[in-house]
C-alpha cells in the first residue's frame, strides 16, 4: 500500500475464509530502537482437556508464533507436553479437577502468585458437570476465581469457554447438562465483566462433534484440538491487542492493529488500522497481511476516508 498524503490512519476491510489472520506493519522510515517489552503471560486454566496433554495448546501456541505473536509466555505450575510439535507447555490444566473444588479450597491464588498471568484462557467445569453440580454452583465458583484473578492482577483479561460437548458412555445426562451450563455463561460474563478486566466468552461448543472430535465422548481428538485452538485464536489475539509484537518498523508511534467486525461460520470480516501517531511524516509504508496456514484472503477494500492504493496477493 502507498499513502499519497500525510494522514494518521488507514482503515482497510478484510474478509477471510477462516478465523485466523496476522498483520505486520513495515514503514520505510527507520524506527528508533525501543526496550524489549516483557512477554505477555497467558495461563491456560482447566482440567485434563487443557492439560493432559491438551494438544490444542500446542496448536494455538504455534499459530500465534507463525502469525507474529512471539512476545508471549504460556504460564502455569504444570508442564505437560506430549504433543507432536514443540511448544511452550506451561499450563494450569489439572486432570480430574473440579472448578468448584478449586474455588472452595482456594487453590488458585497460590498458582496465580507463582505464575503472574496477564491473560487467563479457561475451559473449566467438565468434571463438575459429570458430577451433576448445578449451573448456579458452577457459576458461583467461576465468580470466585475471577475475583481471585483480579486480586492477583487488577487488569486481568479473562477468556471463558462455553464447554465442548460431552457424551461419555457412563453419563447419560452429561450432554444436556453441558447445554444448560453453556446457556448461562454469556449472561454471567456480562454481569461479571469490567472495562479494566473484561470477561470474554468463547464458544467452544458450536460445531464440535463428540463422535468425531473426541476419542471417548469427553477428551478432544486431533480434529477436536484443531477446533478448540481455532476458536481460542481470534479471542486471544483480540485480548493481545492485535498488534504484532516485534513487527518490522513498528513502535509506540507506528502500529498495525486488527479488529474483528463480524463473524460467520468459516470466515469473518475485520478492519486493519495503520496508525502513525508520531510527528514525523512517513511517505511510503507497507501493511502486510500474513494469513495463517489454510487461510485465504478474498477481498481488500480501502476506506474512503483516505487516499491510498491497496493490493493483496496470497501465494
Amino acid at each position: 500500500m502507498r499513502r499519497t498524503r500525510h494522514l494518521p490512519l488507514l482503515r482497510t476491510l478484510l474478509t477471510t475464509l477462516l478465523l485466523t489472520l496476522g498483520v505486520a506493519l513495515a514503514p520505510s522510515a527507520t524506527a528508533a530502537p525501543t526496550p524489549a517489552a516483557a512477554p505477555v503471560r497467558i495461563m491456560p486454566l482447566g482440567d485434563s482437556i487443557t492439560g493432559s496433554p491438551g494438544c490444542w495448546r500446542a496448536l494455538l501456541w504455534n499459530r500465534l508464533q507463525s502469525t507474529g505473536y512471539r512476545n508471549i509466555d504460556f504460564v502455569g505450575t504444570l508442564n505437560q507436553r506430549g504433543c507432536p510439535q514443540a511448544f511452550d507447555g506451561d499450563n494450569e490444566g489439572h486432570g480430574g479437577e473440579l472448578v468448584t473444588n478449586v474455588a472452595n479450597r482456594n487453590l488458585l491464588p497460590g498458582r496465580l502468585a507463582a505464575t503472574r498471568p496477564d491473560i487467563v484462557v479457561m475451559h473449566f467445569g467438565t468434571n463438575d458437570v459429570w458430577s451433576n453440580i448445578s449451573p448456579d454452583t458452577l457459576l458461583a465458583a467461576y465468580t470466585k476465581l475471577v475475583q481471585q484473578m483480579r486480586a492477583s492482577n487488577s487488569g486481568m483479561k479473562i477468556l471463558v469457554a462455553q464447554l465442548i460437548p460431552m457424551n461419555p458412555s457412563g453419563c447419560t445426562g452429561c450432554a444436556q447438562r453441558v447445554v444448560a451450563l453453556n446457556a448461562r455463561i454469556p449472561g454471567w460474563a456480562r454481569a461479571t465483566s469490567t472495562s479494566r478486566s473484561p470477561v470474554t466468552v468463547v464458544d467452544q461448543w458450536t460445531g464440535f462433534n463428540t463422535a468425531s472430535d473426541t476419542y471417548d465422548g469427553v477428551h478432544p481428538s486431533a480434529s477436536g484440538n484443531e477446533k478448540i485452538a481455532a476458536r481460542w485464536y481470534p479471542a486471544l489475539t483480540t485480548a493481545l491487542g492485535r498488534t504484532v509484537p516485534g513487527a518490522p518498523g513498528a513502535g509506540p508511534d507506528r502500529t498495525a492493529t486488527f479488529r474483528p467486525l463480524s463473524s460467520r461460520q468459516g470466515g469473518h470480516q475485520g478492519e486493519v488500522a495503520v496508525i502513525n501517531a508520531s510527528t514525523s511524516r512517513v511517505n511510503d509504508w507497507t501493511a502486510t497481511v500474513v494469513p495463517a496456514a489454510g487461510v485465504r484472503l478474498t477481498q481488500v477494500a480501502p476506506s474512503a476516508a483516505v487516499s491510498c492504493t491497496a493490493r493483496a496477493a496470497i501465494s
